[in-house]
């Protein structure tokens, strides 16, 4: 007899999309409605059935992933792995419900990102400059047709974690994911086409001040330059959440 799949329903708010497919998904698998090595739906699957983006399907595997729920193999998908754990510590967007929990996540940041610039700037390699260098081509792309350029923002700040050469610095920046990225949480205050443009052309002048530090092997002014990024976002967070009160 043919294994009927478990239901599925589609995803609403108030709960973050990521969030729900995250609990329901993870529900599904403690319950054992997924069994140990089964394989997953594929991410069209997922996307049709909850009526959600690739993004917010890849986000929610990372999520299980890191709680150790499921375990993906390349060109295969995700699988339940051997022995589900718990429920972990994990960041998901709809975990940062106040500006103190946004907070602690860019010191989480800046206890992590400033050393990763350091390193970025002894390790590099030329491949890994050119990679840096794209993304921030993109992130000016991305600005002038109008976007929060937000995947983009992530890629940049995951490319410098793989230059560290250290890859537990890249899995806890794909563990985080685009949550660290505060206008993924909050956008008061950038509705206006002009401010969120100015908005963005600072941070993008404080990524080629990274960029320019790891490029020129000088790991004292990449963490400079690091540290001066994450405080000026935690400040121009704590400005956007008092225009918008």
């Amino acid at each position: 007899m043919t294994k009927s799949p478990p239901a599925f329903t589609p995803l609403t708010m108030p709960q973050s999309r990521t969030a729900q497919l995250v609990e329901q998904l993870g529900g599904d698998i403690r319950a054992g409605r997924y069994k140990p090595a089964e394989r997953l739906p594929t991410e069209q699957e997922l996307m049709a059935r909850f009526e959600v983006s690739r993004t917010v399907v890849r986000e929610a595997v990372a999520s299980l992933k890191a709680e150790g729920l499921v375990v993906t193999r390349q060109g295969s998908g995700a699988f339940v792995a051997q022995n589900p754990t718990g429920k972990p510590f994990r960041i998901v967007s709809d975990d940062l419900r106040s500006i103190t929990e946004i907070l602690n996540v860019l010191q989480l940041r800046l206890a992590v990102e400033v050393e990763a610039a350091g390193l970025a700037a002894t390790a590099r390699t030329g491949v890994m400059l050119e990679d840096m260098s794209r993304c921030l081509d993109r992130i000016d792309e991305a600005v002038e047709a109008g976007s929060f350029a937000i995947e983009v923002d992530y890629e940049f700040h995951l490319a410098i974690a793989r230059a560290t050469g250290n890859p537990y610095f890249e899995r806890f920046m794909r563990f985080l994911g685009t949550v660290l990225i505060p206008r993924q949480t909050v956008r008061a205050g950038m509705d206006d086409p002009r401010a969120r443009r100015d908005y963005l052309a600072q941070v993008q002048a404080e990524h080629r001040a990274i960029f320019a530090a790891i490029a020129v092997g000088d790991p004292e002014a990449a963490r400079r330059a690091a540290r001066a990024h994450l405080e000026a976002s935690r400040e121009r967070y704590r400005t956007m959440v008092r225009d918008a009160v």
